[in-house]
């Protein structure tokens, strides 16, 4: 797998890979990430039209179903884990 370019983004770092002919595209922000594989299609052959396919309504609703992650992961915490207070210990000291 190799990495053939990068869609610039402010929120989220969009990376475009080719393995043999398949084409993925990966959203990723600091915890979570989300890849869609495009598989073999002559549609998506030049970076200019993946480009075009991570429009302004995919970006949205990239970022809608990170929100989603981010509710899930902390749903799956609290019944793991149970409910719990911040401490000073889960802050790092600065000096």
């Amino acid at each position: 797998m190799r990495i053939i370019g990068t869609i610039p983004h402010p929120l989220l770092k969009i990376t475009v890979f080719q393995m043999d002919q398949r084409i993925s595209v990966k959203f990723e922000n600091a915890s979570f990430e989300q890849t869609f594989k495009l598989g073999i299609d002559e549609r998506y052959r030049s970076m200019e039209a993946v480009r075009k396919w991570v429009d302004e309504t995919l970006v949205a609703e990239v970022l809608a179903r990170m929100d989603d992650m981010y509710r899930s992961r902390c749903e799956a915490d609290r019944r793991a884990f149970g409910e719990r207070e911040a401490s000073e210990e889960d802050f790092e000291e600065i000096i």
